[in-house]
Formats: C-alpha cells, sequence, structure tokens
C-alpha cells in the first residue's frame, strides 16, 4: 500500500492553498459599468456598441454593461433611479436632474452641437428669422428646443409666440415637413444625414453649433457624460476609465470610420454611408474632453447659465453637478 510521509503532505497541502489563494487573483473580475442606451436608430447607443465591439472597456480597465431603453424619458429614468450609472445626454437636462435631486456629477463632454440641424422645404425660408408667423415641429422636451429657444431669446425672436411650436420627435418631426403641415423641423444626426440623401432640395435653415458660437462666442455641446455620484464613491476610478474609453471611441471613429459605419449598420440597421456622411460632414462631432478642466467647465457651466436667463430654470446648479478628481 503505498504511504505519503508527513512531509509531502505538507507540500501538497501547501501547494492546494497557494493555488485556491491564486484562483482569486487570476479570477478577479473588473469594476462593471452600468450605462443608459437607447434602442433607437441614433447615436447615443452606437458609442456603447463601438465600445463593446473594439474592447475599449476592458482596455480601459472596466466592463460596459450597456442596458438599452425604447424611450428618452425610460432612458433618463433608468439614470434617475439608478439603474444604470451613467448616461450622455443634454447638459440641461442633467441640470434639471440635479435639482430634482438626482445625484448627478457630469465627468466629461460627448457631441458637439453640429448635429442639431433645421430643415425647410420652401427655398424663401433661409434662417429662422423666416420663421416668424410660421410653424417649427421640435420635441419640446429636449435639449435641442433649449438651445434653440435660448439663440432665439438673443435675437429678439420668442419661439412659441413669434414661431408655433408643433411638438414632435424626430421622426415626427420629419414626416410633419413632407407632408407640409409644417414649415421647418429639426432633427439630429442620423436623420440629418438620412434627409440630406432622400431629400437634397431640403434647406438647412439652422445649425446648433454655429448658431451657439454666433451668440456665445464658444462651442457648446449638444450631449455632455453624466455619472452619478454613488457610482463614483464605489469606483473613484470610474470617471477616468470612462472617458479614456470614450475618448478610444471617437478616435476609432474618425480613423476607423469604414468598421465604425459597418457597426452602426449591423447594430442600428443605419443604412451603409450614413455615419460615413454624418462624419465627413462635421454635423457629428465626438469631442471628448474631462468636464474638470477649466475651460471645459466654462463652457458647460455657460449652458446652464442661460437655460436659467432663459426661465427654463430658477436659479443654477452648485458647483458639484461637474465632477472634479
Amino acid at each position: 500500500m503505498l504511504t505519503i510521509s508527513r512531509r509531502a503532505l505538507a507540500v501538497i497541502a501547501a501547494c492546494a492553498i497557494a493555488a485556491v489563494a491564486a484562483v482569486p487573483a487570476q479570477a478577479q473580475q473588473k469594476p462593471v459599468i452600468k450605462v443608459s442606451s437607447l434602442t433607437l436608430p441614433v447615436f447615443n447607443p452606437l458609442v456603447w456598441n463601438i465600445m463593446k465591439a473594439k474592447g475599449f472597456d476592458a482596455r480601459n480597465g472596466f466592463e460596459l454593461d450597456a442596458r438599452p431603453y425604447p424611450s428618452i424619458s425610460a432612458f433618463y429614468a433608468a439614470f434617475a433611479t439608478g439603474e444604470t450609472d451613467v448616461l450622455i445626454g443634454g447638459p440641461t437636462i442633467l441640470q434639471k436632474l440635479y435639482q430634482e435631486g438626482v445625484p448627478v456629477r457630469i465627468i466629461g463632454t460627448g457631441f458637439t452641437l453640429a448635429d442639431l440641424v433645421i430643415f425647410a422645404k420652401n427655398p424663401q425660408i433661409k434662417s429662422l428669422m423666416d420663421l416668424k408667423g410660421k410653424q417649427l415641429a421640435v420635441d419640446m422636451g429636449g435639449s435641442q428646443f433649449q438651445v434653440t429657444k435660448i439663440y432665439l431669446n438673443a435675437k429678439g425672436v420668442d419661439l412659441g409666440k413669434d414661431i408655433t411650436v408643433v411638438n414632435a420627435n424626430f421622426a415626427v418631426a420629419r414626416a410633419q415637413l413632407e407632408a407640409d403641415r409644417v414649415d421647418a423641423a429639426l432633427v439630429i444626426e442620423p436623420l440629418a444625414s438620412i434627409i440630406i440623401k432622400q431629400n437634397p432640395n431640403w434647406n438647412i435653415i439652422f445649425n446648433g453649433a454655429q448658431g451657439w458660437k454666433e451668440i456665445t462666442g464658444q462651442d457648446g455641446w449638444e450631449i455632455v457624460t453624466a455619472m452619478r455620484a454613488d457610482a463614483i464613491q464605489k469606483n473613484p476610478n470610474a470617471p477616468k476609465m470612462l472617458v479614456a474609453a470614450l475618448q478610444d471611441v471617437a478616435k476609432f471613429m474618425e480613423t476607423n470610420t469604414a468598421e465604425a459605419d459597418k457597426i452602426a449598420n449591423e447594430t442600428l440597421k443605419l443604412p451603409p454611408g450614413i455615419l460615413t456622411a454624418a462624419l465627413a460632414s462635421k454635423r457629428l462631432a465626438m469631442i471628448i474632453k474631462p468636464a474638470w478642466e477649466p475651460e471645459t467647465r466654462k463652457t458647460i457651466t455657460d449652458m446652464m447659465e442661460r437655460a436659467v436667463k432663459a426661465g427654463f430654470y430658477e436659479k443654477m446648479p452648485d458647483a458639484k453637478i461637474i465632477y472634479a478628481p
């Protein structure tokens, strides 16, 4: 009968203990960051689709958990209730959530206002000023409406009085203009590039980035990146990891546009070439800067100040709304 010495048993036991102790270190999971996404054919979910497909989350030390929602209201609600940790959304909408008690911390920028465009079919309508006494289809619940109203306020035009507003989401706004029920429609990318391809005779009478630059002298943001304060408390490195991963996505779309276009086609069912067209036109501009940098903080804060002056909110949020490492 085979016998094992006490010394051999001790060596075997020590090896077993060492092996068990090594397993957790090897199998240690990366922190999970839960993000609000959309099932709509917009570029918001494309950001997360590219990040996951190219492994930019793992490269930057975390695991992305993108949770899809069928409407913008549900998308924001998931963040507000803590079901998700992160979303990329309108800065002035995040301002509203913060004032309602949601622990919003804006950690970075996202997309510029260049993808906010207003179309008209009538060649006589060449600018927003030409819409006086006419109808504009726009989603009144979105930050795009707020940006447009702020711009018109600076021009002495009251959106809602001087220009009649027809409340409609982007797809319905486009349909209303197509049917000649309104004189102009506000849309964002990728619908803007789809419209230009299908209706080359329609006129762009307003571009959000150009308009904002005109009245402020600086850039504005269509969407910015926000994370909940409780998520940051659990993982203090999360803001910097996520900003780095988003920068990877932005660089990938710029340098590997054909592959990004293919991902957009496969995951969002966008027609081939639409993402390429949006990027080439400079309407879709993903620029990721840390929100805590002084210049970036100023551009975001300025948008909030103008939202207060326009009467959307009673007061400014305190400085904590913008994350500082």
